[in-house]
């Protein structure tokens, strides 16, 4: 098992990081929240990493912090949430909305995310209950955004369609936000919003 990368980011996307550890290149895939701390990032930074094998291929998942992996790897035992679906939970939700959400029974908030039905969305609540105390994460965790001059909006589209919307959906959700972010992570977030009430 790979649990954690050391090394220099390559390339940083959205959805996966291309990280040179001593002269390999690892691709890691990870949620927004890891990509909102990493895409400004120069030097060396560690990825905490979880590695998934299949019969076609090995996947490796990294996150900014170990509560984060951990929280991966607590979606992924709940019958029907694999690992896409897992890191799709974590860049829909932040760790302390995921939290909160379980907290409070709110299976809205949890079927708002793409690939996440009704059922699933109970399953999380029931079977996660007992497991986000030890997360470790803080009462008001911070977003961790940190300013970019790159193109906002296309940034957040992509990210979007990264979670399972359709480009046409995407774009009409950030192009009906009456005051959008200047930012990416709250940008994601205002679009979600069109989108669940859409």
């Amino acid at each position: 098992m790979i649990g954690r990368l050391t090394g220099l980011i390559v390339e940083c996307e959205p959805q996966q990081v291309l990280l040179d550890v001593q002269g390999v290149g690892y691709e890691v895939e990870i949620p927004l929240p890891t990509y909102y701390q990493l895409s400004c990032a120069e030097g060396v930074v560690t990825l905490y990493t979880h590695l998934v094998v299949r019969e076609d291929a090995n996947l490796l998942f990294g996150f900014y912090t170990s509560p984060e992996r951990e929280m991966f790897r607590a979606l992924i035992k709940v019958n029907g949430v694999g690992p896409k679906m897992g890191l799709a939970i974590l860049s829909g939700l932040d760790a302390q909305a995921l939290v909160t959400s379980v907290r409070n029974n709110d299976v809205k908030a949890l079927t708002a995310l793409p690939g996440v039905g009704k059922k699933t969305a109970e399953r999380l609540i029931i079977e996660m209950r007992d497991k986000v105390e030890a997360f470790g994460i803080p009462e008001t965790a911070e977003s961790g955004v940190l300013s970019r001059s790159r193109d906002v909006a296309g940034d957040a589209e992509s990210a979007l369609i990264g979670l399972g919307y359709r480009p046409q959906e995407a774009s009409a959700a950030i192009a009906r936000i009456a005051e959008p972010a200047e930012d990416v992570e709250t940008l994601i977030r205002q679009a979600l919003k069109e989108l669940m009430q859409g």
